[in-house]
């Protein structure tokens, strides 16, 4: 089973360059950099690497919807140019631990449809929570499980391996305003796929400037949850 990696990011040179040589080409397929519009060298360090790089453009006003539409446009983005049986979704912002990458890939050839790289399971923690999105990933987690029967320790987990062909199975959306990882969640769930739980830690990001806002995070998970809840499997 191959296994391709593909990176959101969005003006992350400084966390890149501390982050991403501590990932190793043997451990992947392949490495992919979705680039939602950098202007900090971050594409030109990515291509310098070898990683495949998809550039998107940039939307002329980042308002809220803009930044959602372009992460969900990003992530479907990079695993259709993705080639490899196991998807790897990661940011080069330091949040994700590089050397999880093995006992995750590990992980799905046991025969998982998802693995989540918890940040909640078995005594892992984030670095970079305060008490407000803390609160709001307890929250939309809990009412991801009550709502559909679940046990999910970590719906907002953005640190995940999922089997490509999935990926397409469920019809994930695109271009508008959702969270993709709740959604995969949640269609996992109705669909009777098989997931488990990584734990692994969040250390706190390096340099850059996240580009989500706490409210408008909750207003999309909401959305997601509500809306993903409503549908029929």
């Amino acid at each position: 089973m191959k296994t391709s990696l593909v990176a959101l990011a969005l003006n992350e040179i400084e966390a890149m360059k501390v982050v991403m040589p501590r990932v190793k080409k043997d451990w992947l397929h392949e490495i992919i950099v979705v680039d939602g519009g950098s202007t900090d060298g971050t594409i030109e360090y990515a291509e310098s690497m070898g990683y495949k790089v998809i550039r998107q453009t940039p939307p002329k006003n980042r308002n809220l919807a803009a930044i959602y539409r372009g992460i969900s446009q990003g992530y479907k983005e990079g695993v259709e140019a993705a080639t490899g049986d196991i998807i790897i979704a990661f940011t080069p912002d330091n949040n994700c631990i590089p050397e999880k990458i093995p006992e995750i890939i590990a992980k799905m050839k046991e025969g998982y449809d998802m693995v989540i790289c918890s940040r909640y399971a078995q005594g892992a923690k984030s670095a970079d929570d305060s008490l407000v999105s803390g609160f709001g990933n307890w929250l939309f987690t809990t009412m991801t499980n009550v709502l559909t029967g679940s046990h999910y320790t970590d719906v907002l987990g953005f640190y995940r391996a999922f089997k490509r062909s999935v990926f397409f199975d469920l019809n994930m959306d695109k271009d508008i305003r959702i969270s993709t990882g709740t959604q995969l969640c949640i269609r996992c769930k109705k669909r009777g796929l098989k997931v488990a739980d990584v734990p692994g830690d969040e250390p706190p990001r390096i340099g850059g400037k996240t580009s989500r806002s706490i409210i408008g995070n909750g207003l999309v998970e909401l959305h997601t949850v509500v809306s993903e809840v409503l549908k029929r499997a």
